[in-house]
Protein backbone atom coordinates (compact mmCIF):
# COMPACT_ATOMS: atom_id res chain seq x y z
CA UNK A 1 0.00 0.00 0.00
CA UNK A 2 2.80 2.44 0.87
CA UNK A 3 4.61 1.64 -2.36
CA UNK A 4 1.46 2.32 -4.36
CA UNK A 5 0.96 5.69 -2.64
CA UNK A 6 4.61 6.59 -3.26
CA UNK A 7 4.35 5.71 -6.95
CA UNK A 8 1.17 7.77 -7.32
CA UNK A 9 2.83 10.78 -5.65
CA UNK A 10 5.90 10.49 -7.89
CA UNK A 11 3.76 10.27 -11.01
CA UNK A 12 1.56 13.22 -10.05
CA UNK A 13 4.49 15.44 -9.10
CA UNK A 14 6.27 14.65 -12.36
CA UNK A 15 3.13 15.44 -14.37
CA UNK A 16 2.49 18.73 -12.56
CA UNK A 17 6.15 19.87 -12.79
CA UNK A 18 6.34 19.11 -16.50
CA UNK A 19 3.10 20.99 -17.18
CA UNK A 20 4.18 24.01 -15.13
CA UNK A 21 7.55 24.29 -16.89
CA UNK A 22 6.20 23.98 -20.42
CA UNK A 23 3.70 26.77 -19.89
CA UNK A 24 6.57 29.15 -19.15
CA UNK A 25 8.48 28.82 -22.41
CA UNK A 26 7.81 28.67 -26.13
CA UNK A 27 7.97 30.76 -29.29
CA UNK A 28 5.25 33.39 -28.79
CA UNK A 29 5.71 35.88 -25.99
CA UNK A 30 2.44 36.55 -24.11
CA UNK A 31 1.07 40.09 -23.80
CA UNK A 32 2.47 42.23 -21.02
CA UNK A 33 5.96 40.67 -21.05
CA UNK A 34 9.04 42.79 -21.73
CA UNK A 35 12.43 41.52 -22.84
CA UNK A 36 15.27 41.55 -20.32
CA UNK A 37 19.02 41.43 -20.98
CA UNK A 38 19.15 37.99 -19.40
CA UNK A 39 19.97 34.97 -21.59
CA UNK A 40 20.27 31.44 -20.30
CA UNK A 41 21.22 28.08 -21.80
CA UNK A 42 18.87 25.14 -21.28
CA UNK A 43 21.16 22.39 -19.91
CA UNK A 44 19.04 19.57 -21.37
CA UNK A 45 18.81 20.87 -24.96
CA UNK A 46 21.72 23.38 -25.07
CA UNK A 47 19.36 25.96 -26.61
CA UNK A 48 19.71 29.67 -25.89
CA UNK A 49 16.69 31.13 -24.07
CA UNK A 50 15.87 34.84 -23.85
CA UNK A 51 14.11 35.85 -20.64
CA UNK A 52 10.97 38.01 -20.67
CA UNK A 53 9.43 39.54 -17.55
CA UNK A 54 5.90 40.66 -16.68
CA UNK A 55 6.23 43.60 -14.24
CA UNK A 56 2.58 43.32 -13.14
CA UNK A 57 2.73 39.69 -12.00
CA UNK A 58 6.47 39.09 -11.55
CA UNK A 59 6.19 36.09 -13.88
CA UNK A 60 9.03 35.10 -16.21
CA UNK A 61 8.80 33.65 -19.73
CA UNK A 62 11.60 31.92 -21.66
CA UNK A 63 11.70 32.20 -25.47
CA UNK A 64 14.04 30.17 -27.66
CA UNK A 65 16.53 32.39 -29.45
CA UNK A 66 16.78 31.60 -33.16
Amino acid sequence: MQLLILLILIFLSWFIWDRRFKSKHGQQVPKGFIRTNEISIDPTTNKKLVVYFNPETGERFYKEDA
